[in-house]
């Protein structure tokens, strides 16, 4: 059976995706997991997939759970609706949105088709991850952690500091002079 592969992007910094592979025959509600494994978000919130074009915008929409929100066109399940039912051209995308209290957009698009599974593989499953994941709930872990770190040691709204981190006009020159003195009286001492 033959695989898709799709490059799920973080919308805000494109540089940050996984390839993830996956099965014609597997459903949206897979792949729904699966995205969000790989992004490390739980899976607490809605979602929805829409089939999309060249230009990123939005088509039939396939929803997490049936709901009563009317639509143009009849919105597909993802628990229902196998990720061939949607795929009409090689370069196939998909908008994903996640939570949507906090918006959380990727963009998807199939990149290859393999035409031999791995058996030894259980799809779908993410082959590739580039950049940091987004933090799901702010800046908290690891990197939330360093990044606090630096503001505080980088703190640029000290005294004699405007708004921007810069220090007034010949500052720098005043405290050289001064710097010097302290050092020239030093010297005097012994």
């Amino acid at each position: 059976m033959p695989v898709l592969k799709f490059r799920v992007y973080w919308e805000e910094d494109e540089s940050v995706y996984r390839d993830i592979a996956i099965k014609p025959n597997q459903t949206f509600l897979q792949f729904h997991q699966s995205i969000l494994q790989s992004f490390e978000f739980d899976t607490k919130h809605k979602a929805t997939f829409y089939r999309s074009n060249d230009n990123w915008q939005r088509g039939r929409e396939i929803i997490l759970e049936a709901d009563n929100v009317p639509r143009k066109a009849e919105p597909l399940l993802m628990s229902d609706t196998p990720i061939a039912a949607a795929v009409k051209a090689p370069n196939q995308k998909f908008i994903y949105l996640y939570d949507f209290a906090k918006n959380w957009t990727f963009l998807v698009e199939l990149i290859g088709i393999s035409k031999e599974e791995n058996a030894k593989m259980m799809y779908p499953f993410c082959v590739r991850k580039e950049g940091l994941a987004p933090s799901q709930y702010g800046t908290k872990g690891l990197i939330g952690d360093k990044l606090v770190e630096m503001e505080e040691k980088y703190d640029l709204n000290k005294e004699g500091m405007s708004e921007d981190g810069f220090g007034e006009e010949g500052e720098d020159d005043e405290n050289a002079e001064d710097d010097e003195e302290e050092v020239a009286g030093d010297e005097e001492a012994f």
